[in-house]
């Protein structure tokens, strides 16, 4: 099974560092990306009071990596369906697919009801997740016909035409995080951020609901292998030691701008819907995240083997920092789960352009050539 390999990005604030030059320097490193042979970038959306996205409008970001680009695939992951209009949103990733020659991924969700809040939208969960499904079956529907007819809660259109398309048939490949059985279901790519060491069982009951859903041995609608992976934020450098006194005060960085901004706000105005427990609330018919136990019951592994999919520098389930022979042992394992994609995250809280330049330039020389096969496909058929 061919290996591929895609990166992650918020594009988080750097000290010192405005917005030009953050947007220039990030473009240099997708430049890198390009040529070192990434499949996909894949950009978050989040919105104020979040402050870990400088990129809400993902589009306009996406719009300049289409140029800066030859084979690099990029794309959302997500949009944030309910605080989009799907005509705008089928009318620009129609513009981008064509603009970039058919690389276009589209990765899609609900997203939190504490931005969908500040947005003058409903905080309630429920209506927030009937937007996300009518939002994406218009979407859906109108990239792949030449008129538009849908009659909703929210939005009715009769025999729109449809005067945009994108040059991918009959869009471009779906993405859908967190969430295997939403992801199969849909026949969407899966993109995950549990450990290594319980990631096997997921990419086992992802296959089995692909083959229950979509048929056995089938291909995405775009003729591809549905891709299953997991995202590692990641800095690499000469040695363990090294690594790790880096990545300490980096992740402790992001896990502030991810968390504290939002509930900071929250807290001021008194909005008690979005604290707690609240903050995870989630809809009562949306399929449930966890793979259920039984699923590990064929999968065993040896006390070495669980020591090795532990995460290199030991700081969480979702950082690696270390070497590269480092991170080589943790790709060996990674390839025994099954996977067929690795989404790799290089600049994260208070990194710099040169800490995440470091680690592409180690990660594209010294752990890719191991594991990337120049001659195979995920294409099926």
């Amino acid at each position: 099974m061919v290996l591929q390999f895609g990166v992650f990005d918020h594009i988080e604030p750097v000290p010192g560092l405005d917005l030009e030059h953050i947007y220039a320097w990030r473009l240099m490193q997708i430049e890198r990306l390009d040529k070192a042979g990434f499949y996909a970038y894949h950009l978050a959306e989040h919105h104020t009071p979040a402050v870990h996205s400088l990129a809400p409008s993902q589009n306009v970001f996406l719009a300049a990596v289409s140029q800066r680009t030859q084979r690099l695939r990029f794309g959302p992951c997500v949009y944030v369906l309910p605080l989009h209009h799907p005509v705008r949103l089928i009318e620009e990733i129609s513009m981008l697919d064509s603009l970039s020659g058919g690389r276009m991924e589209i990765g899609v969700g609900r997203g939190g009801v504490l931005e969908a809040y500040f947005w003058g939208q409903e905080s309630d969960v429920e209506v927030n997740y009937a937007r996300y499904q009518e939002t994406l079956a218009i979407m859906r529907e109108g990239l792949s016909h030449d008129e538009l007819t849908y009659h909703g809660q929210f939005y009715d259109f009769d025999q729109l035409p449809m005067r945009m398309r994108p040059k991918q048939t009959p869009y471009p490949p779906l993405w859908y995080m967190r969430n295997i059985e939403t992801a199969a279901v849909h026949g969407m790519n899966a993109v995950l951020d549990v450990p290594l060491g319980v990631f096997d069982a997921y990419v086992k009951r992802y296959r089995e609901l692909w083959e229950e859903h979509q048929g056995v041995g089938a291909p995405t609608l775009q003729g591809m292998q549905p891709k299953i992976g997991l995202i590692a934020h990641m800095l690499l450098a000469e040695t363990d030691e090294e690594a790790v006194a880096a990545a300490t005060p980096a992740w402790s960085a992001y896990r502030w701008n991810l968390e504290r901004p939002r509930r900071l706000e929250a807290e001021k105005r008194g909005l008690t819907q979005f604290l707690g427990s609240n903050m995870g609330a989630r809809p009562a018919a949306a399929p449930a995240r966890e793979v259920r136990r039984e699923s590990f019951a064929s999968i065993a592994r040896s006390e070495e083997q669980e020591r090795r999919r532990l995460n290199p520098g030991g700081l969480s389930s979702r950082v690696i920092a270390g070497s590269p022979s480092s991170l080589r042992a943790y790709m060996d394992e990674y390839v025994e789960t099954g996977a067929n994609y690795f989404i790799c995250s290089f600049q994260w809280g208070d990194l710099t352009h040169e800490q995440a330049m470091r680690s592409i330039e180690l990660f594209a020389a010294e752990v890719m050539p191991h594991y990337v096969s120049v001659s195979g496909s995920s294409r099926i058929g």
